[in-house]
């Protein structure tokens, strides 16, 4: 649907090297990375505002590389929202219309259809000076998508909304997206990946360093960086003894499935297979440690315990877990996690 082949350019310091990406059509598809790593600019190319010195953007297998904004069938939001401040919620969402031959009528019910899904119906008559940032963000939306494009390319559509706002837009873009609309997302935020996407591409110092399905990304990283980006607590240099056992950190030895026979990688142990209790369980987990509850950190939906059992282990539970069982800050308790609960990258 939309392909990125071989995208490069160099502006002044910073370069964008060998970018590609395939879009199927009906993906919500994020790019993730820090804060100057060429994000926007990608989007930028796709739209028609930076011209690439190499490579080609495809749409339908049509290059739009060289391609006038107007008639690329993408569309791209900001986070600053960029609408009018002197037109009217309605005029906002109506102007893209404006040079497409088509009647009142016409344009009057695109308008009607976009303000009803992004729920702004009630706002149409009201000027946007007053507008919230959730509601001009919404406006934007609207008048992007009144012009029914291919894909829809959002540049960090979050960052500047609260928690509430934020969770009503992420519901609307789902919407959207399940209403047909391909969409190519920028951010800085991996719950933003986790809760949206269905596929994920990472991006570093202007190239990309890992895609693929956004289970498979975040379960499987390439790399150090992937996994410290995409929030994986539970990161440690390994030296595998043989080819069950490994020492993390030079201090602990734990049971692994080295199956390649590695001498020398990193380990992810994933916070929510690790199973936290009092007193000593018997299960099938090969890995029994004691360690001591350091911190308990609060979150919307659960809690992380950072646990010492000669390396500090980042335990997820749940409030219910946390009271059922009294877990407390200096609280000795056992940590119990099976080697399957375990990714090593060599």
């Amino acid at each position: 649907m939309l392909e990125i082949k071989n995208i490069s350019v160099e502006l002044g310091d910073f370069q964008l090297r060998d970018i590609n990406l395939e879009l199927d059509k009906g993906d919500y598809y994020i790019l993730l990375g820090k804060s100057g790593v060429g994000k926007t600019v990608l989007l930028e190319i796709i739209a028609g505002l930076i011209t690439p010195d190499a490579g080609k953007v495809l749409l339908n297998n049509k290059d739009i590389t060289h391609e006038k904004i107007q008639k690329r069938d993408v569309g791209i939001v900001f986070q600053d929202y960029s609408v009018f401040p002197h037109l009217t919620v309605k005029q906002n969402i109506e102007y893209p219309l404006k040079n497409r031959k088509l009647s009142t009528k016409e344009r009057k019910s695109l308008v009607q259809e976009f303000a009803e899904l992004t729920n702004i119906k009630h706002l149409l008559t009201r000027g946007t000076q007053n507008l919230s940032g959730g509601e001009m963000q919404r406006v934007a939306l609207a008048r992007m998508l009144v012009t029914k494009p291919k894909c829809l390319l959002l540049d960090e559509p979050l960052a500047s909304l609260d928690v509430q706002l934020k969770g009503d837009l992420r519901n609307l873009l789902r919407t959207i997206n399940q209403k047909g609309t391909t969409i190519l997302h920028v951010t800085h935020d991996y719950e933003e990946a986790i809760a949206l996407s269905n596929k994920v591409a990472v991006m570093q110092e202007g190239e990309i360093i890992q895609k693929g399905n956004t289970k498979e990304v975040f379960q499987k990283p390439a790399n150090e960086f992937v996994a410290n980006f995409t929030g994986i607590k539970n990161f440690f240099a390994a030296e595998f003894l043989n080819q069950n056992t490994a020492r993390i950190n030079n201090t602990l030895e734990i049971k692994v499935p080295n199956k390649d026979q590695l001498k020398n990688g990193k380990i992810i142990i994933c916070g929510e297979e690790i199973i936290l209790s009092r007193d000593k369980i018997d299960s099938s987990a090969v890995n029994n440690f004691k360690g001591t509850i350091k911190q308990v950190i609060a979150y919307l939906t659960n809690y992380e315990l950072i646990v010492d059992i000669g390396v500090e282990l980042s335990v997820i539970i749940t409030e219910e877990s946390l009271i059922k069982y009294q877990f407390t800050e200096n609280k000795k308790v056992w940590v119990s996690f099976k080697s399957s609960a375990i990714k090593i990258i060599p």
